[in-house]
């Protein structure tokens, strides 16, 4: 393989659809190997220089096995997309939904650390150690999503896990940044995606007055995760149309 990321071997947490299954097709374009880790059948994205591994990662102990498992495979571990995360709604009250809290925090951040913490023994296993993480947040890490309280922690903490893991490993070779999407045309937005009329309430709130194709999302985390980003870490790259600029203030009305 040549490319940009020839020789390397990349996992993709969540690959087998939406933005990770964009990611793992961009990143084997770009000449990597990649592993996908989806609790979902990936068959129509492994193959070639694809392959899939089941992982359940609301599971406690999953994302620690599925790194293990890309290892002894593959014999490296040169990259990881923290890509798998639910939406599910979490509205607060006094008797908010606990489980569900949990549940979702579990997929979205903490099979994250847990992913990351193995993924970095790994880095730091060669000689001299190096490796690139890429976190998929969300432009929720930034910006409040109601109802969705959980959602938005899992994010805010994605940001958090990025910044802090960034500053520890940055004199040992590992790289860390971070994704945020905004409003991407994938199956977790079918119910507006598909809708005339609801997709163009979204669009209206988004500056560049689309939203994204997934191609889009996987564009940035290639570049973040090869060596044209070499000397950027702790970074999370906003690839939202805008929305993270206060949309609402597109035109001035406060003054």
């Amino acid at each position: 393989m040549t490319g940009r990321l020839a020789g390397r071997v990349a996992l993709v947490t969540g690959g087998a659809s939406g933005i990770g299954r964009a990611v793992a097709e961009r990143l084997v374009a770009d000449g990597a190997v990649v592993a996908i880790g989806d609790i979902q059948d990936s068959s129509a994205v492994a193959g070639g220089h694809c392959r899939g591994f089941h992982a359940d990662l609301s599971q406690p102990g999953a994302a620690t096995t599925l790194v293990g498992e890309v290892v002894q495979a593959f014999g490296q571990l040169d990259i990881l997309i923290n890509n798998a995360g639910i939406a599910t709604p979490t509205p607060f009250s006094a008797d908010f939904d606990e489980a569900g809290y949990q549940h979702l925090l579990q997929i979205n951040l903490t099979a994250s650390v847990a992913c990351a913490a193995a993924a970095i023994a790994a880095f730091l296993a060669v000689d001299p150690p190096r490796g690139v993480i890429v976190n998929i947040s969300s432009v929720h890490e930034i910006v409040p999503k109601p109802g969705y309280l959980a959602y938005a922690i899992s994010k805010g903490g994605m940001g958090a896990l990025t910044r802090t893991l960034a500053l520890e490993y940055a004199d040992r070779g590992i790289r860390v940044n971070g994704v945020g999407p905004g409003a991407t045309l994938t199956a977790m937005n079918q119910r507006w995606a598909e809708d005339p009329d609801q997709r163009a309430v979204v669009e209206r709130h988004i500056p560049m007055g689309r939203a994204a194709d997934p191609a889009e999302i996987a564009g940035a985390v290639a570049f973040l995760a090869s060596d044209e980003a070499s000397y950027i870490t702790g970074q999370t790259l906003h690839v939202c149309g805008g929305l993270s600029l206060y949309a609402d203030f597109q035109k001035n009305w406060s003054t």
